[in-house]
């Protein structure tokens, strides 16, 4: 395992302007916002659903390999990657100790 970075503890939540939902009719998840919605792959998917603010990024991340054990170390870069990239996106917010977490 890497070593841990500050934020890694922090706990990810979908930002108050987006829903997150299964959509049937396009047989993956997508991302709704005001302005249209994102249709995300099934790697996007697993880890989104995780993101309810009780969940830290470490905790997300070995829930994940738990669940897909052949691809532990691809989880572990892809979904500390994929958190940041939303976060940068506005998707995700950090949360620590119930309040928003800065960002450097």
């Amino acid at each position: 395992m890497n070593p841990s970075r500050p934020l890694d503890h922090a706990h990810p939540r979908l930002a108050p302007h987006f829903m997150f939902r299964w959509e049937a009719s396009q047989q993956a998840y997508i991302l709704l916002y005001p302005e249209g919605l994102i249709k995300l792959n099934a790697s996007a998917g697993e880890i989104l659903k995780r993101c309810d603010g009780q969940r830290s990024v470490d905790d997300i991340v070995a829930e994940l390999q738990a669940a897909f054990p052949d691809s532990a170390e691809q989880i572990e870069s892809g979904t500390r990657a994929f958190v940041d990239t939303a976060c940068a996106k506005g998707w995700l917010q950090l949360m620590v100790a119930g309040a928003p977490a800065g960002r450097d």
